[in-house]
């Protein structure tokens, strides 16, 4: 699949977000976890893929089934506030 730079950010972006689950970015943009893990790979350095793969492994927020119900938003409370 082919996206506009911003797409492209954007899924970094969320991929990189400890509380925004696999599911959203294949909801939004028909990725599955393997292909995002692969966009990741194409897109990142070595050193950064590395960096986030271990980051990522593993994390329960980043999966719906293994999240806590407690956590019911996709961000932080301090997430996206102006300072």
């Amino acid at each position: 699949m082919s996206f506009f730079v911003d797409e492209q950010s954007r899924i970094i972006e969320m991929a990189w977000e400890d509380r925004t689950p696999f599911e959203a970015i294949e909801h939004q943009f028909r990725l599955q976890e393997s292909e995002v893990i692969k966009f990741m790979r194409s897109h990142l350095t070595a050193k950064s893929f590395k960096l986030w793969r271990e980051r990522v492994s593993g994390r329960s927020t980043k999966h719906v089934k293994l999240r806590s119900h407690n956590v019911t938003r996709g961000y932080c409370p301090s997430q996206y506030k102006h300072r």
